[in-house]
């Protein structure tokens, strides 16, 4: 690595953090009986009679200060946007998720305030009570300072184009606060297939949850409604991009039988306008070179996937990556500091 690529800023945009006290609450859903697929994960992070390689990770959750930290500085990582881990608060009851939610955005304003040029962050709400949501969502980015939002895809099994989730919608929008709408275990109606060959998580069925949460808010109509509202998804996009050509000719076949509404923009021109995808845990120079291609270089920003995804071969990724000097420097960090209104040069720390 040459001098240049060690100075420049790299900001990862998709890494997970926890708290002791989410953690608890998800030991005792681990432990309870249940047809969730989230349950496989979950059971392997949370409940130590299950535990295997994964449930390791939990030690590296909870820890902000120590190996993250460490290990960001011997790869040269300027900065973490911590999130809050799947699946967050949304496995709780309402009153639960609504104090978890806002213990959790606690504490990671409290360490961002501690290492303000290591960390940004990602407020989590509680979408089974979105009026409370609201209130979170509004004292996260004006009070706590936070710089946008997590969701783990869909809330007892409902997505964002549902009308009762609107008013979370429109705080985002009015907010200008970005939802980062992260993976989780394919919702109910759907999980069947992924039950067998490791299939319920990153393999596969976290790109297919995803991917079918964003276009089901593109050909409802949602952003027609909510023109300003930005959304992030991870892994170079769930692969949405790649369909374009289809989704849009399907579609409009869709709405010319009535079977979809009519919208005033095709699913790409939506995905266009309205999103952008992070690198996370997909190193493909292919995948990348395509992404910007389809959605332009102001629109792909990189992350790592801590600590799911190692931090070196992300790193050595977009460092190898065919793109100009310039380009490097969009999706390394001015991307992201764009989208989630981190501050384009700080203060080292002591």
């Amino acid at each position: 690595m040459g001098a240049d690529q060690k100075k420049i800023r790299r900001i990862a945009t998709e890494e997970a953090f926890s708290i002791p006290e989410v953690a608890a609450a998800l030991r005792g859903v681990a432990r309870a009986p249940g047809h969730s697929l989230d349950l496989t994960l979950v059971r392997r992070i949370y409940d130590a009679s299950q535990e295997d390689a994964q449930g390791r990770l939990l030690p590296r959750l909870l820890d902000l200060e120590g190996e993250r930290l460490r290990e960001m500085d011997e790869n040269n990582v300027s900065m973490h946007l911590l999130s809050l881990t799947a699946p967050g608060v949304q496995m709780f009851d309402a009153d639960a998720a609504t104090e978890l939610a806002a213990l959790a955005n606690d504490r990671l304003a409290e360490v961002i305030r501690k290492h303000p040029t290591r960390f940004a962050g990602l407020a989590t709400f509680a979408p089974q009570s979105p009026k409370r949501a609201v209130k979170e969502m509004e004292r996260a980015l004006r009070e706590l300072k936070l710089n946008g939002f997590i969701l783990n895809s869909h809330t007892h099994n409902e997505y964002l184009d549902n009308p009762k989730y609107f008013p979370i919608l429109e705080a985002a929008e009015a907010l200008d606060g970005c939802i980062y709408i992260h993976p989780r275990a394919p919702s109910d109606g759907m999980a069947e297939p992924f039950r067998e060959y490791g299939l319920d998580s990153a393999q596969w069925g976290y790109g297919m949850e995803v991917s079918t949460h964003a276009v089901r808010m593109m050909v409802a109509g949602v952003f027609d409604r909510f023109p300003q509202l930005k959304i992030c998804i991870g892994h170079m996009g769930e692969a949405v991009h790649f369909w374009f050509w289809r989704l849009d000719y399907m579609n409009k076949n869709a709405q010319n039988r009535g079977a979809a509404p009519k919208t005033k923009l095709t699913p790409s021109e939506y995905f266009k306008r309205n999103f952008v995808i992070t690198t996370s845990g997909q190193e493909s120079h292919l995948a990348l070179d395509f992404s910007i291609k389809a959605l332009g270089i102001e629109n792909v920003l990189w992350a790592i996937d801590y600590p799911y995804q190692p931090t070196a071969p992300a790193v050595a990724f977009l460092n190898s990556a065919p793109v100009s000097d310039a380009d490097r420097e969009k999706l390394y960090h001015r991307n992201a500091e764009r989208i989630f209104h981190i501050a384009a040069s700080v203060a080292a720390e002591a």
